[in-house]
């Protein structure tokens, strides 16, 4: 009768449902995470123009945007948690929310660096600035590839797999900028203070980079199982 009972609550066709279900909340997830790099690309597109007040503004977003992400991450892990053994693949769904939390969470760690360098009316070299734009312009282009193949998920693996290798590129485009741009920061005749901070962005910029293709790399086991 146990068995019985069990089969009642768990039907097996309650599977597909469920993993629907997982996947819905890593999209919704995965949105309120390119909100916030949207606006780290804004941020420092402020940057690069010398426009300290819309710097400030949109610091201030990126706090609270960053906030929803980690409060949208405890929910979904929760719900997750709750589904327990039935999805057998429940840790790449956790696995892809976790993974995607951490670019928001690169992407405040980028505007607290910005910030501090602008209320401290810091002169950095126009040509860095804009290799900057540049650096974060391409990081967001992966991570549009990255919503692309997400939102592919449950449609064929196809074009799940064509747009991981996107991102691959992507990736690749950011480190060749981000190498260039740092020796480029390395012979400018700039303060300590001033490169250790500039170095930062830009090695962060990097990092959220990886970070978007190593979410990549997850919803290609993802596409795999569903």
């Amino acid at each position: 009768m146990k068995e019985e009972g069990l089969l009642v609550v768990f039907p097996i066709e309650s599977e597909p449902r469920i993993k629907r279900r997982s996947l819905s909340l890593c999209q919704e997830h995965l949105r309120k995470v390119i909100e916030v790099v949207r606006k780290i690309v804004q941020l420092i597109d402020a940057f690069a123009a010398g426009d300290a007040n819309i710097v400030t503004q949109l610091y201030n977003e990126i706090q609270k945007m960053s906030d929803e992400v980690a409060a949208s991450k405890r929910s979904a892990a929760q719900e997750l948690a709750e589904i327990g053994a039935i999805l057998i693949n429940r840790e790449d769904f956790l696995r892809f929310i976790f993974v995607t939390s951490d670019i928001s969470e690169l992407c405040k760690g980028i505007s607290f660096r910005v910030l501090a360098i602008v209320e401290r009316g810091w002169d950095i070299p126009e040509d860095i600035r804009r290799g900057i734009a540049e650096l974060s312009s391409t990081m967001f282009s992966a991570m549009m590839r990255l919503r692309d193949m997400t939102f592919a998920l449950g449609y064929g693996s196809t074009q799940v797999f064509e747009k991981a290798k996107e991102v691959e590129q992507m990736e690749k485009e950011v480190d060749n900028l981000y190498r260039r741009l740092e020796l480029t920061v390395l012979e400018q005749n700039m303060e300590i203070p001033k490169i250790l901070l500039t170095r930062d962005i830009i090695q962060l910029l990097e990092d959220t980079t990886d970070k978007i293709e190593d979410a990549s790399n997850n919803a290609r086991i993802l596409a795999l199982t569903l």
